[in-house]
């Protein structure tokens, strides 16, 4: 994805080799590599919900990266070359069609380079070309990560590009191992919760809305209805139907059916 030359690597060292964690959290929806490689320091992120603060986010995570390599006393320019890659689900940038975007600290009008120790690269899948394209590596890696279907792998399969070969063979291994096909179903229903908690959050928001119609209604009635009042609709929102609230609250059914009428 960098494009560097093979033989310009030294070393690779992973510091975060547990990528699928036993415990689902809230950061289902990213998944994050930690590495040196030679010299360089990268880190790669694959984020499938889109953020608006999305930018700020990877800029500041660079910049923890960045900093923290440096140990008291030591000079500046032992701090390495700190990049970070995007992977992402989502377009971040309308105004290209390329699904590649590499960011720079550079002068504005002289386009000068001010230092080569910050890189940003965002890969967008959603630009990317189905058909694949053996003169393009990094194409082709984006394309096997965006990869949905059997059909897909086979096409890549097919590219003879020995690398995305045995990465495909690698991500069949995968799948038919049971541990990682448990994983990934508890990631899919971490996926489907955080759903459902959204649209339970705004029906809570539109519950509230309801709640302050209802309230100026009652304040037409008589006050000592309203606490009554109050608990049937707390009730009846959270999907209890009127027989239950009826046995809930010791009041009979027919009334509680006409106010939440």
């Amino acid at each position: 994805m960098l494009e560097l030359p093979e033989n310009s690597i030294t070393g690779i060292i992973m510091d975060n080799v547990e990528l699928l964690p036993e415990d689902i959290d809230d950061k289902f929806s990213r998944l994050d590599i930690l590495m040196n490689v030679g010299e360089k320091q990268i880190n790669i992120e694959m984020q499938i919900c889109n953020e608006k603060s999305f930018a700020n986010r990877t800029l500041f995570y660079w910049s923890k990266l960045y900093s923290g390599n440096l140990k008291s006393g030591e000079s500046y320019d032992k701090l390495p070359q700190t990049i970070c890659i995007n992977i992402i689900n989502f377009n971040m940038f309308e105004d290209t069609t390329d699904f590649h975007s590499h960011f720079q600290v550079m002068e504005k009008k002289r386009h000068t380079l001010l230092t080569d120790k910050l890189a940003i690269h965002f890969f967008e899948l959603g630009k990317i070309n189905k058909k694949p394209d053996t003169s393009n590596k990094m194409q082709l890696w984006m394309q096997l990560i965006n990869a949905e279907t059997e059909g897909d792998l086979e096409m890549l399969e097919q590219t003879n590009v020995k690398e995305i070969q045995e990465a495909v063979l690698i991500l069949r291994e995968m799948s038919a191992d049971e541990k990682m096909k448990e994983l990934a179903r508890r990631r899919e229903l971490a996926l489907y919760d955080r759903i459902t908690d959204l649209e339970v959050s705004r029906a809570e928001g539109r519950a509230e809305g309801l709640e302050e119609g209802m309230q100026k209604g009652m304040r037409k009635g008589k006050a000592e209805g309203i606490e009554e009042t109050k608990k049937i609709f707390k009730l009846f929102m959270q999907g209890y139907n009127a027989e239950h609230i009826s046995q809930e609250l010791r009041i009979p059914e027919e009334q509680v059916q006409s106010i939440i009428n």
